[in-house]
């Protein structure tokens, strides 16, 4: 894996084990539901995924309803990969898609919360998140 040239694309042939691969190197639950993880990214509205030469180095995703909300679920980078700018440029790219949009959101995990506040993102009020979660990494 080459750190210094990174491509990014929306392309949609990631296949199950280059995504798979991604999550578990993150500790991801939702790699333990391959075919249903890898569906879930080629439907999504937005996909950014992150390149070094043939390998899956980080990917993001956004849900919306094309109007007026956009839904991050999720943005990752393979470890060895971290702190080199891959996760704020995937951001940058899904955010600039959806630009005008009156409400982007996330949910981010409390070691995640700086890396998105620096992106322009920060609680709403007083919101909390909620959810019916099927997962055990949160």
């Amino acid at each position: 894996m080459n750190p210094n040239n990174i491509e990014y694309s929306e392309r949609r042939d990631l296949s199950v084990e280059e995504i798979v691969t991604l999550y578990r190197a993150n500790a991801w639950s939702a790699a333990e539901k391959p075919t249903a993880l890898r569906n879930a990214l080629l439907n999504s509205n937005a996909l950014i995924s992150a390149w070094s030469g043939n390998d899956l180095v980080g990917l993001g995703n956004a849900i919306s309803d094309g109007y007026l909300v956009v839904y991050y679920p999720h943005v990752l980078v393979h470890p060895d990969y971290h702190r080199r700018g891959i996760g704020s440029e995937i951001v940058r790219r899904l955010i600039k898609k959806y630009d005008g949009f009156h409400q982007h959101m996330l949910v981010a995990d409390t070691k995640m919360k700086r890396f998105y506040e620096r992106l322009g993102f920060q609680r709403a009020g007083t919101t909390e998140s909620m959810w019916i979660y099927a997962g055990h990494d949160h």
